[in-house]
């Protein structure tokens, strides 16, 4: 009686997901589940288009085609490089198998850190389901049912558990059973003679052999069967545990030799010590007149073995774990107690002498294996799939008023700043004081304040005035260094302050020099720069180097003979030129072999050197890399993608979605602005709205980060939406990308419409 499966449909809502687990030659149930899983939703749904992330503990697997990419186990920036690929995939949405082990970190919290760089819905299979969790484990359960949209158990169980246990969302939650191959039943006596077992009434445990599977009953039940059944013969089919034996070598399976040779059974066990595949799989269950699983674990919610000896029609006998208790209620097969040898010998007996009895219980079995086989798995899973993609909601294009540009507002900048200066961080839109000041801030703010138009003189000199004089006291003339942070009692963190905040003082400096609007905060910057200039040729930092080259050209444009300043951008510039041919690749055209943050004022800065200094190699090149940089800075749809943190400092890799920052939308913005000036090429025009449009919506969430009645901007884009908070840092970015894309415009012309460039 096998069930034929027919009336294919296609998937109404999905063609394309990505499946996370373990996968063969991996030897292991999971994987075996997580192959036979992908077999099924291929045959069953072939225009589903199945990407396999396969689970590596030891690197030496030769896994197939079909296997996209292998996940170290134990290597979490691997966890965010299959993020990245999976994002950029197409993919609608991904369905992980989990089960603890698998993952690497504290109770496999690695895959916490796939899970949250990526936006598509969550399907997860739970293979096991913890009643009582350690501390980490139920950190873990937690952090994925809060993720997922969708949870799949294979057992009721499983469901009551994650309600009471976890308190997750009864709606959210299937029950799906494991799935089956779909065989026709058959009389074991016609398999036998392959094996070599003809006149013998075979009882057969398969899997992993492991303490846990509790084949130390069964033995001490043989001498008891064996006594009214002389032919039995128990068959142990599986390899020992991969960690048992990395632990311990054979040493459990000899034990179990020993304790059948020492029960004067010996003669009546039979060990295989193989990992056999599904179809011989199936021949050794359909050769084996009982099915047995004396597992010890009461709470094991699933067992690949006992669904596939239901499938094929075994009459099983079983101890009480939760799945057994469920998938043979109502006379489908027959449970005793853990550890009771007496029991089983009992029931072997009854089932092996009674030859009508035994071919009832297979009948009812495998007519119950019918509702589990793989078609019907499939079918059931990508309902699942199907609803969860349907439940998420769709990304909204912003409105054709969200994409015009903000009139730069000083009213977030003011509620973060006092008498002292700009406060670093925030909690949601309220100033935290615990941080106090920074010098990079404050920086930031004072060329805010000679770039906003349209502001009262009264304001723009009042706060001009408090961040140049945060500035000014930041010096430390025995150091010859700008000290950076500052305690909210105004004490100072540091003696110096790091490379870059010295790169973007002197920075802040030059522009302030060049376009304040009072004679007076021109001539105080002059000044300043004079004395601190020469702290430039100290730094090392390309970034540092980056900004003090900004600041020089600035003072290049209105003191055409500043020493200090033209020596700056010739070395740095050449400098630059060097970087880049020592870390050069064909593939990756950058000045250094990682990415980090504020990429783009790396080219920024030798475009203005090369301006400044009428010299075209500099030109080319700042050119050249800022076409790299906003190329890895596209997504695929064609969406300016700000370069991850977890991107930084991982070599000649390609970066991460997440989490994108403020900073880059605006850097990206200031440095096609200067390459729009050196070229009047739009292009460059065209990208730097694709930036500036990143802080309205436009963007891989399709979420805006701005605040736009008062200025305000969210500190960053993470997998599951915006970091709330407000800091200084974003607050500046949104600001001085407004003053930045408000000049770009009025230089550029009609080419300078973002309706021209709305992707």
């Amino acid at each position: 009686m096998e069930v034929i499966v027919n009336d294919r449909r296609r998937i109404g809502h999905v063609d394309h997901i990505a499946l996370i687990g373990n996968f063969l030659p991996r030897k292991c149930g999971l994987a075996t589940f997580t192959t036979h899983t992908f077999n099924a939703l291929r045959e069953r749904f072939p225009d589903l288009q199945v990407d396999v992330y396969a689970m590596d503990d030891r690197g030496t697997y030769d896994f197939p085609p079909e296997v996209i990419r292998a996940i170290p186990q134990d290597d979490r920036l691997a966890y965010s490089d299959a993020a990245r690929a999976i994002e950029e995939s197409g993919a609608q949405a991904i369905w992980v198998q989990h089960e603890y082990g698998i993952y690497g970190g504290v109770a496999g919290d690695y895959l916490l850190a796939l899970l949250e760089r990526v936006t598509l819905p969550l399907i997860v299979t739970l293979h096991t389901v913890l009643e009582r969790p350690s501390e980490d484990e139920r950190r873990v359960m937690n952090a994925l049912l809060r993720r997922s949209s969708r949870v799949i158990v294979m057992a009721e169980r499983g469901r009551e558990i994650l309600e009471h246990v976890y308190d997750a969302e009864p709606k959210t939650i299937a029950m799906i059973p494991h799935g089956v191959p779909n065989h026709p039943f058959a009389d074991p006596d016609d398999f036998k003679a392959r094996f070599g077992w003809d006149g013998r009434k075979v009882v057969l445990t398969f899997g992993l052999l492991a303490p846990s599977k509790g084949i130390e009953t069964m033995i001490e039940a043989l001498p008891a069967a064996v006594a009214h059944v002389p032919d039995l013969l128990y068959v142990v089919l599986g390899a020992t545990h991969p960690n048992l034996v990395a632990h311990e070598g054979e040493a459990y399976r000899d034990r179990l030799k020993a304790l059948a040779h020492d029960l004067g059974v010996g003669n009546n066990v039979a060990f295989i010590d193989a990992f056999v595949e599904q179809d011989e799989l199936i021949d050794y269950l359909q050769a084996a007149d009982l099915y047995v699983t004396p597992y010890t674990n009461p709470a094991q919610i699933t067992s690949g073995t006992l669904s596939y000896a239901v499938g094929v029609g075994k009459a099983v006998i079983s101890t009480p774990y939760v799945h057994a208790t469920e998938i043979l209620a109502d006379d489908h097969g027959v449970l005793v107690d853990f550890g009771s040898s007496a029991g089983f010998a009992r029931e072997i007996v009854r089932l092996l002498s009674d030859d009508d009895s035994r071919r009832h219980l297979s009948e009812r079995a495998y007519a119950r294996g019918r509702t589990m086989i793989w078609p019907r798995v499939a079918e059931a899973v990508v309902d699942q799939i199907d609803a969860a993609v349907a439940a998420t909601p769709r990304r909204l294009a912003p409105t054709r008023h969200a994409l015009t540009l903000l009139a730069p507002n000083l009213d977030a900048v003011e509620r973060m700043s006092d008498g002292t200066g700009m406060l670093q961080h925030a909690l949601y839109s309220v100033p935290d004081r615990r941080h106090g000041y920074c010098i990079d801030d404050n920086a930031r703010a004072l060329i805010l304040m000679t770039q906003i138009e349209d502001l009262a003189d009264d304001v723009r000199d009042r706060w001009t005035t408090i961040y140049a004089s945060f500035v000014q006291h930041a010096w430390n003339a025995d150091a010859g260094r700008f000290r950076n942070f500052m305690n909210f009692d105004r004490t100072w963190c540091e003696e110096t302050g790091s490379e870059d905040s010295n790169g973007r003082a002197l920075w802040a400096l030059g522009m302030v020099a060049r376009d304040a609007q009072m004679g007076k905060h021109r001539d105080w910057a002059r000044s300043l720069y004079d004395q601190t200039a020469a702290l430039a040729f100290e730094l090392g930092s390309p970034r540092a180097e980056a900004f003090a080259m900004l600041g020089a050209a600035a003072m290049l444009d209105i003191r055409p003979d500043h020493a200090i300043a033209r020596r700056t951008l010739a070395e740095f510039g050449d400098g630059f030129l060097k970087l880049l041919g020592s870390a050069r690749r064909p593939e990756w055209q950058w000045f250094e072999i990682v990415l980090a943050y504020d990429n783009a004022r790396l080219p920024q800065a030798l475009l203005r050197a090369g301006v400044a200094l009428e010299r075209d190699d500099l030109i080319a090149c700042g050119l050249d890399t800022l076409g790299w940089i906003i190329a890895r800075q596209t997504s695929p749809d064609g969406r300016f993608r700000a370069v991850g943190t977890e991107s930084f400092g991982r070599e000649y890799a390609e970066p991460m979605p997440f989490d994108q920052q403020p900073l880059e939308a605006q850097a990206t913005i200031d440095a096609c602005a200067v390459a729009f000036a050196a070229t009047n090429d739009p292009r460059w025009v065209e990208e730097a709205w694709r930036a500036y449009r990143w802080f309205l919506g436009v963007n891989d969430l399709g979420t805006p980060l701005t605040s736009p009645q008062d200025g305000g901007c969210f500190d960053g884009l993470m997998p599951g939406g915006i970091n709330r908070n407000q800091g200084a840092e974003s607050i500046l970015a949104l600001q001085l990308a407004s003053c930045a894309i408000s000049a770009l415009s009025k230089l550029a012309g009609p080419v300078a419409k973002p309706e021209r460039a709305v992707a």
